[in-house]
């Protein structure tokens, strides 16, 4: 990130406070009492951290309990985007695009992360719910859930502007620098999904749209934004304060987006929004001519509807090795980055989300009239 004069004439006192708590050291021994809160909330987060259904109803619940964490719902909706690119792997359009090897390092890549996140985020959630219940700030245990130093002095902050802004940004940045070691520069991605020439192929299809769907006059619409360069720190850093300006900048937007969130429970087929392009069973005919169906984010006359199955019928639950220890938090100008510069973001995606269904399409037509001609 760029830091500039502009910048530091934006730097306001909560700032500054944020910077001297970050020269503090936060570790302190636990009491008795404090050992078992630090236990439950270990034990809810593992329960939790089974897969991306239950990942991504939990933060919608923790919400709905704590509307104030902004970063819960922003969470909830990206997560439920991750869902429909898991299942993806196994849908009409991307399974006749890679082998199941193939998909399944993308899906193994997909997973971690989302599961990475999870249970670095969800434990500083509890612990502010278990601060709130006990009237007292309880952030000193942050650390023993491994969590980075920059969100303790934040969640510190928090606790006494309770300005939701600034919170639910610094976790965007911690999520994306916490992902950028453990995911992003694991030599095993590295060679097995982001070396691919699918990998390259699906950034050039622009494929890694984030859609927030929302009904408004019982006609559905899309919002959202597309990351183009994904292995880019400070690109996923800005695309995550765009995401969070289009749900949380629209007080109408956001509520027809928490309201289309809770009447449609997550299942990670594309059904839950468009059903009536995307069905949790194929109605596709084996064997039959492969040829395009969809036009303008509409299925062609008679045209089968593309597969998108539900998680539970595409992947297993998986086990993870426990998550790297390590602070990625190293400089205090990161903080530059809770600056809200109150950019407006449109937010406006479906046109675009629909040529890329037309070219995923197409991709797929070409593959398979190649498979003939080998």
């Amino acid at each position: 990130m760029t830091y500039n004069k502009q910048n530091r004439k934006l730097f306001t006192k909560p700032f500054i406070k944020i910077k001297k708590e970050l020269k503090k050291n936060f570790t302190v021994k636990l009491s008795p009492k404090e050992e078992f809160i630090v236990k439950r909330i270990k034990d809810q987060t593992s329960l939790l951290n089974k897969n991306n259904i239950t990942r991504t109803s939990a933060y919608l619940d923790f919400y709905q309990r704590h509307s104030e964490i902004h970063w819960a719902f922003l969470g909830h909706m990206v997560s439920r985007n991750g869902g429909w690119n898991m299942t993806d792997l196994k849908g009409s359009l991307l399974s006749k695009l890679l082998t199941k090897k193939e998909a399944t390092s993308f899906f193994t890549f997909l997973e971690r992360g989302n599961w990475l996140i999870f249970q670095d985020a969800y434990p500083q959630f509890l612990v502010y719910e278990e601060s709130k219940l006990n009237g007292q700030n309880l952030f000193h245990l942050l650390p023993h859930f491994h969590v980075s130093k920059f969100m303790v002095a934040v969640w510190n902050q928090f606790w006494q502007d309770k300005d939701p802004y600034p919170l639910a940004i610094a976790l965007i940045v911690n999520e994306q620098n916490y992902l950028e070691k453990r995911v992003i520069n694991n030599p095993v991605f590295k060679k097995d999904v982001f070396g691919t020439i699918e990998f390259k192929i699906q950034d050039f299809l622009s494929m890694n749209q984030i859609l927030f769907p929302y009904i408004r006059n019982k006609q559905l619409y899309l919002s959202g934004q597309t990351l183009n360069h994904f292995l880019n720190l400070h690109e996923r850093i800005l695309l995550g304060k765009r995401l969070y300006n289009i749900l949380f900048n629209n007080r109408n937007i956001l509520t027809l987006t928490e309201k289309w969130a809770i009447n449609h429970p997550h299942t990670a087929s594309r059904k839950d929004y468009w059903p009536q392009i995307f069905n949790d069973v194929n109605e596709e005919t084996p064997g039959r001519l492969v040829k395009a169906r969809l036009k303008s984010c509409q299925l062609l006359p008679k045209s089968p509807r593309f597969y998108s199955p539900r998680l539970e019928y595409a992947w297993k639950n998986q086990v993870h090795q426990d998550a790297e220890v390590g602070d990625w938090y190293s400089n205090w100008q990161v903080i530059y980055y809770l600056i809200n510069s109150k950019e407006h973001v449109g937010g406006e995606i479906e046109h675009e989300y629909c040529k890329t269904l037309e070219r995923l399409e197409l991709a797929a037509i070409t593959k398979k009239a190649l498979s003939f001609i080998d």
